[in-house]
């Protein structure tokens, strides 16, 4: 079985943590403070969600982790990428996935999906908060994906996400099929 959950938001905590980062507010999250916060998250998540899954037998398909810490806040605000893996260096944070996808797409695509997606699911919470940032802020964005993906190639797979969601998600299954070799995955 799969355990499907994802950052911030995968437990009762994480859902008040994802509210108070993807909301637009001013004056804005210090970068420091939002880092801490998702560690928080990653923590709480990680005890209450992942291991016990793990420890059922299941695997774990989160939609994001801390390579998109990595991305965002050590290369996207500049914070560094030393001082992120210093805060994950133990338990709980020293859990790593065994398999990254990075769905990469142009930034201006990217975008308008991110936005698009957003007015179609528009709640009580608005969570266009990274969606506001710059243009630049995103390219440095996908750029620190991109390096994190060349520093760990077996780990890190690009899945290029342009095209029709037929397309991408037969480039996903390609990516995983060696982690689910009974599943028929093709």
């Amino acid at each position: 079985g799969v355990r499907v959950t994802r950052e911030p938001g995968g437990t009762t905590l994480g859902s008040s943590l994802r509210t108070l980062l993807l909301q637009v507010r001013n004056p804005p999250i210090v970068s420091t403070a939002e880092l801490l916060l998702y560690a928080a998250d990653r923590a709480q998540h990680i005890e209450e969600v992942i291991e016990p899954a793990l420890g059922a037998g299941l695997a774990v398909l989160c939609d994001r982790y801390i390579d998109a810490t990595l991305a965002y806040q050590g290369f996207g605000r500049g914070l560094g990428i030393e001082r992120i893996l210093a805060l994950h260096r133990e338990p709980p944070l020293s859990r790593r996935p065994r398999r990254t996808l990075l769905l990469d797409i142009p930034v201006g695509e990217a975008l308008e999906r991110a936005r698009q997606r957003n007015f179609a699911h528009r709640g009580g919470t608005d969570e266009g908060r990274f969606e506001a940032e710059t243009d630049l802020f995103h390219e440095r964005v996908r750029q620190g994906y991109l390096k994190l993906a060349a520093l760990e190639p077996l780990r890190i797979r690009v899945i290029d996400a342009r095209g029709s969601e037929e397309a991408v998600a037969r480039r996903i299954y390609s990516a995983v099929a060696d982690l689910f070799p009974t599943a028929g995955i093709r």
